[in-house]
């Protein structure tokens, strides 16, 4: 079995895991009838990931993330904040995402710094633009519900075509933010900022983030369903609140971008 998430791959894609073998149940009917009398297993008594335990690992990590962002945005620490934020996240970031063994401290570390980041933007943004933090937020609740609906119902598969579809639509935005930067470095402008190119690049940008929740999702149930280890819960959440943190910088974008042009 193989993840479809490049950031969640590196944990459900090993073999191995331990599997269910009838072979130890005692045939004794007294044994088997308390075996089905038992509470549900949990990750616990199993050591296995479940939804629960994603659930949890992701709470916390918002949790800190929220905190750290609410006094950053109280405080408005300036550039210098989001700099350390942005890069600090994205140091952590790769270090989470490749690393063999998981480590739950770098995981909040990187909630942490992104905390500080966005605290920093959103209040930056919001300045500009009154309300426009409450409306990113409320866009990117509702593309969340709105993708694991669509998930959860079957209105949208993972097939190899839908990974290798997003994955090339990613690696072409990521080139295209690259040349946007080396851009801006010459010039002083960049793509997001010719016309109606910017809303569209942005638009793309949302969507994507927004459709590799779909992978997100897949890949968290593929873990569950292949008896991932209950600490590779801590890997979902980070790779989960990845493209969360992206589909909302996206919307901020979208969103800053419509209120300028009125």
């Amino acid at each position: 079995m193989r993840s479809s998430n490049p950031v969640l791959g590196r944990a459900f894609n090993q073999r191995g895991y331990a599997a269910f073998d009838p072979s130890t149940i005692n045939s004794d009917p007294a044994a088997l009838e308390n075996l089905y009398n038992s509470p549900a297993a949990s990750s616990l008594r199993t050591g296995r990931m479940t939804i629960d335990d994603v659930v949890t690992r992701t709470g916390i990590l918002f949790a800190v993330l929220v905190s750290v962002g609410a006094v950053a945005w109280t405080l408005n620490l300036g550039g210098g904040a989001l700099m350390l934020g942005f890069i600090g996240g994205l140091v952590l970031g790769m270090v989470n995402a490749f690393s063999k063994t998981v480590k739950p401290a770098l995981a909040i570390a990187y909630a942490a710094f992104q905390g500080l980041a966005l605290g920093t933007l959103s209040h930056l943004y919001n300045t500009v633009y009154d309300g426009i933090v409450s409306q990113a937020i409320l866009v990117t609740i509702s593309a969340f519900a709105g993708m694991l609906f669509a998930y959860k119902s079957g209105r949208i598969r993972v097939t190899p075509k839908f990974t290798k579809v997003l994955t090339t639509a990613l690696i072409g935005y990521l080139v295209l933010g690259l040349v946007s930067f080396v851009a801006y470095l010459f010039t002083g402008s960049s793509v997001y900022n010719v016309g109606g190119l910017g809303l569209i690049i942005a638009t793309g940008g949302m969507v994507l983030a927004a459709f590799f929740l779909i992978l997100d999702f897949d890949s968290i149930q593929n873990g569950i369903a292949a008896g991932a280890p209950e600490s590779e819960s801590w890997r979902a959440a980070f790779g989960l609140m990845v493209t969360i943190i992206w589909l909302y910088m996206e919307v901020l974008r979208v969103l800053s971008i419509l209120r300028g042009n009125d």
